[in-house]
């Protein structure tokens, strides 16, 4: 059965709102959230960067430029055939070794065996010819004695006769011209060496004075290499040079025999060839070092950092961070790198010896950052733990011995 309450009575207290803690409640709960929205987070202060610092001071470069080079012979001759034509025949092989007379390739002679064939018939005639004047001349000169003919037919009987003599002579320089054409079908070598370019093969048409073989002569021996147009200025003729041969480490002497007056169109760099001892001298075509005592660098005082204290500059310049003592903090300086002598970079401006730059850890640090100078961490000496670690081995118990024995 339902309860009912009378207006008069009071509710129960499980029935009667409580009013007014509701309402503090609410009003705490804003204040909380006012509170929270009003508040700002702190950053937290950015930790200060331990870097390692070099002292810059004047030092001495240790390397030397050093360029690559080629060992070749002072004279290579580019041999060809002095006539047009098809070769038949190459005997010469890349690298061989060939000697003075030695037949290197051939060309199809037919064609001029046909012209000398076609000279010497020419000669003939001619020849037939001027015997005829001869006669005609032999014999109008005994009527010129005896008066049966004038002077002038005489004189006309001459000059009949020196033509025929002269067609003679023009049909054997055509004739001995034709043969020598035939026998320039066969390239023969005019000196002793080696074979180190083949230009031409078998069934190829050439022109007259095409490159078909490059012949290295015998002795005096070169190492050729380049240099670009700063450094050429500093090398001299007749200066010494360190020839250093990679595939066996071993260096020899050489001289500074020629500088080419004009750079290369394309590398625009100058070539440079060094007199070397043929007697010491190593194959053809070896790769070798070259280091000039001209353009020798040892002992010069230059400031030197290493490549891991540079930074690149949004400008494309170079830079450095320098550490400020007083302040403990880091500016970035502008430098001029001029070259490398190993690992290192050379400066040519911007630094004073004395000054403090971070060598490592460049591209974290901004203007103005405070840093400390790290210092390595010394590990703890592991020989007085090595005694106590020997005692923990246990010493073996010797096996108990028998009864019965």
């Amino acid at each position: 059965m339902p309860l009912h309450f009378s207006a008069s009575l009071p509710k129960p207290a499980f029935l009667r709102p409580h009013t007014k803690s509701f309402g503090l409640g609410l009003v705490c709960v804003g204040l909380l959230a006012a509170l929270a929205a009003c508040s700002k987070h702190e950053a937290a202060p950015e930790p200060i960067r331990a870097v390692k610092v070099v002292t810059v001071a004047l030092g001495n470069i240790g390397s030397n430029l050093e360029f690559a080079g080629e060992v070749r012979a002072q004279t290579e001759s580019a041999l060809g055939f002095r006539v047009a034509g098809k070769i038949i025949q190459r005997q010469a092989e890349l690298g061989q070794r060939v000697k003075v007379g030695q037949v290197l390739a051939q060309l199809d002679p037919q064609d001029y065996k046909l012209a000398a064939d076609a000279a010497r018939a020419q000669l003939a005639a001619a020849t037939t010819n001027s015997d005829l004047a001869s006669a005609d001349y032999k014999r109008y000169k005994e009527l010129k004695e005896q008066n049966f003919i004038s002077g002038a037919e005489l004189e006309r009987r001459d000059s009949v006769l020196k033509s025929a003599q002269a067609q003679v002579q023009q049909a054997q320089a055509q004739l001995a011209s034709s043969g020598n054409q035939a026998v320039y079908t066969r390239l023969v070598s005019d000196v002793a060496g080696v074979v180190t370019a083949v230009s031409a093969e078998p069934g190829q048409v050439v022109a007259g004075g095409t490159p078909v073989v490059k012949v290295a002569q015998d002795g005096a021996r070169d190492v050729v290499f380049v240099v670009p147009e700063d450094r050429v200025a500093g090398v001299q003729l007749g200066s010494a040079v360190a020839v250093r041969v990679w595939s066996s480490n071993t260096e020899l002497a050489g001289k500074v025999r020629e500088v080419a007056a004009s750079a290369d169109a394309v590398t625009r760099t100058f070539q440079v060839k060094v007199s070397i001892d043929p007697k010491t001298a190593p194959p053809l075509g070896t790769t070798v070092s070259v280091l000039p005592q001209s353009l020798s660098r040892a002992g010069v005082p230059v400031i030197k950092l290493p490549t891991s204290a540079l930074k690149q500059e949004a400008n494309g310049t170079t830079a450095v961070w320098l550490l400020d003592p007083a302040s403990m903090t880091v500016k970035s300086q502008q430098v001029v790198v001029a070259s490398a002598d190993g690992n290192e970079a050379v400066i040519s401006s911007g630094l004073q010896p004395g000054m403090q730059v971070v060598a490592a850890g460049v591209h974290v640090l901004a203007p103005g950052q405070k840093v400390t100078i790290y210092q390595q961490k010394t590990t703890p000496a592991q020989s007085a733990s090595a005694p106590a670690a020997m005692n923990t081995v246990a010493t073996p118990v010797a096996a108990p011995v028998s009864a019965a024995q």
